[in-house]
């Protein structure tokens, strides 16, 4: 298998976690993210929409969007596994990570951006809209968890929400969001 993400991309993150979690090894491509948005018209035969990640298959044809991927190798691989086994906590689970995958990121993506600057908003403006996205999204995230006992998002092991969690913070520290972290964990200062 090889897949195909963009260096700074945490739908890439995300695909690269749960295969390093499921002990899956894959050639991995990692590509430099073109300065008008996320769109590789050059990939287009392996994903319509030209996007990525994008995992090719050994007996071929690809998969696409990191969630599809992720939930693919849970079922592929499913030790150790990333959802739980209850239908109300998986369908909580999924709901966390919906709230990522589909109401956080993409208002911060590269290609949300791109437009957004071609709208004529500045660089600072850009910014902002991407901080006000990433913490809002991840305020209602951590709504999401009050219940958890934790340590990981869902209690005692890593999951779904999780691998998806991981690149969201780093986002967030990428974009400048002040993040609040236990002592044991402080965040890193700004570069």
């Amino acid at each position: 298998m090889r897949l195909h993400g963009y260096i700074p991309s945490s739908v890439t993150w995300r695909v690269r976690i749960a295969l390093a979690l499921k002990g899956v090894e894959v050639e991995t491509l990692l590509h430099d993210l073109p300065q008008d948005g996320p769109r590789n018209l050059g990939h287009v035969s392996l994903n319509p929409q030209g996007l990525m990640p994008i995992l090719e298959l050994p007996e071929g044809g690809s998969l696409t969007q990191s969630l599809a991927i992720v939930e693919w190798l849970e079922e592929m691989w499913p030790s150790p596994p990333l959802l739980p086994p209850e239908p109300a906590q998986r369908a909580r689970m999924r709901a966390f990570t919906l709230a990522i995958a589909c109401e956080t990121q993409p208002l911060h993506a590269a290609g949300v951006l791109a437009r957004l600057r071609a709208a004529g908003l500045t660089e600072g403006q850009v910014q902002g809209w991407a901080r006000h996205a990433i913490s809002e999204g991840l305020e209602a995230c951590e709504g999401l968890l009050a219940d958890s006992p934790g340590p990981f998002c869902f209690g005692a092991r890593v999951s779904l929400a999780d691998v998806f969690l991981v690149p969201q913070l780093y986002a967030a520290r990428r974009f400048g969001v002040q993040l609040a972290f236990p002592a044991c964990f402080p965040p890193r200062p700004p570069a």
